[in-house]
């Protein structure tokens, strides 16, 4: 009887623990992106100035301050009631993506954006960022609900159905020719599936399953896709066709050594490297900043995805768990897929580097996700902060307060 109620006592406090801890992750995650969102500006306003002036940088801001609302809003409703919406969120991106696929024309082969043309700030919208967060939503939610199905992959209550959900999203993806945002969300359904406890051999066979048909697919029937994939390991064989980009991009890097050549003074953005202001926004980094810089950058990414780790294991519940899991594996995944690429570990891909590469729809989803993480770590730290929070801005804001409480 002693043990059960020391057991319990040892329960209780470790409980105690998480929720004290949990506000801390919160408030590092927030600290640590807003100095990703500093750099990520200043490094946007060196990058671009001298080919557009202010304008990349200014619209920057705005989309950070969209960003920021958003965040806010996930904060202040709460993970939970977010995803009551999960499916809605992906039938929306479907149609989004849908609408990118057939009714909007390719820009450099690919279609990705629909265009808003607004007068003075014309707007791209990239719905496969949506079409991430719904994905990490959605499945996270699925799985939560059935985590004892997991195991018995053929049961209708299995992975298979919310796994198919996913697959739908990724074909109108590939129909839009964004392989890298495919293989990004593959991703992230595998680290939910091997969180939720799914067997690891059925996991070994998706994941080899699935690879040995992407390779074949890119092989015989996407030419451009395996010239990327093979110009890679040599760029300078082709410096002039398609390993053009990554070529110039060890030039940034080789340029910059371990300190770099200075801030704002990088030869290699004006004419010679592509979307450095995007994609390769890191290669100019390396050129002004050098290697030094490069490896903190890499650190704090690395303290981000150690963050978002700690807030998913404290989560209380495993709806919470597994949400902050795919929110954290999409921002990691993304950052390591952009800086393999641009120093020549995984062929070039259109992946912008998380709150720092130039993109307001990415921003959106960057932020959007560090407000859901922060809602997780909330919900630890003081169960139902929500409601007590929606209730005292009722009280506070006027247009807010609900008509039926105040009689």
């Amino acid at each position: 009887m002693q043990n059960i109620i020391i057991t319990e006592k040892n329960r209780v406090l470790l409980e105690n623990e998480k929720e004290d801890r949990s506000g801390w992750y919160a408030f590092w995650l927030v600290l640590i992106t807003l100095l990703m969102i500093f750099f990520g500006c200043t490094m946007l306003y060196s990058t671009s100035y001298g080919v557009a002036g202010a304008k990349y940088f200014n619209n920057q801001l705005i989309w950070c301050g969209a960003g920021f609302i958003s965040a806010a809003l996930m904060v202040l409703v709460g993970f939970k009631k977010i995803s009551g919406y999960a499916l809605t969120m992906i039938i929306a991106s479907v149609i989004l993506l849908a609408i990118a696929d057939f009714l909007f024309p390719a820009v450099k082969g690919a279609h990705r954006w629909i265009k808003i043309p607004i007068p003075g700030f014309p707007i791209n919208i990239q719905p496969s960022e949506l079409a991430k967060l719904a994905v990490a939503i959605f499945f996270s939610k699925y799985c939560a609900e059935r985590l004892r199905f997991m195991d018995t992959i053929l049961h209708r209550n299995g992975p298979l159905p919310g796994v198919a959900v996913c697959v739908v999203v990724c074909v109108f993806i590939i129909l839009g020719k964004d392989l890298g945002t495919t293989i990004l969300i593959a991703g992230v359904v595998t680290a939910i599936l091997f969180c939720a406890g799914i067997r690891l051999r059925w996991l070994l066979l998706v994941i080899v399953g699935g690879g040995t048909v992407l390779f074949f697919q890119i092989k015989y029937f996407s030419p451009m896709r395996w010239a990327r994939l093979t110009s890679f390991l040599d760029p300078f064989k082709d410096a002039q066709g398609d390993g053009y980009q990554l070529a110039n991009s060890f030039l940034a890097f080789g340029s910059g050594n371990w300190f770099g050549i200075g801030f704002s003074q990088s030869r290699l953005k004006a004419r010679y490297l592509p979307e450095a202001h995007t994609d390769f926004i890191f290669s100019i980094t390396g050129e002004e900043l050098g290697y030094v810089t490069m490896l903190a950058v890499i650190m704090v990414y690395l303290v981000f995805v150690i963050l978002g780790a700690k807030i998913s294991t404290s989560a209380k519940t495993r709806h919470g768990m597994l949400l902050g899991v795919a929110l954290t594996s999409i921002i990691g995944m993304q950052a390591v897929i952009n800086i393999g690429a641009v120093c020549g570990a995984f062929p070039t891909k259109g992946m912008p580097a998380p709150f720092v590469s130039y993109g307001g729809s990415n921003m959106m989803m960057c932020l959007t996700a560090v407000g859901l993480l922060v809602s997780i770590a909330m919900e630890t730290a003081m169960p139902d902060y929500n409601a007590d929070l929606t209730r005292w801005l009722r009280s506070k804001v006027p247009f807010l307060k609900n008509p039926v409480e105040d009689e």
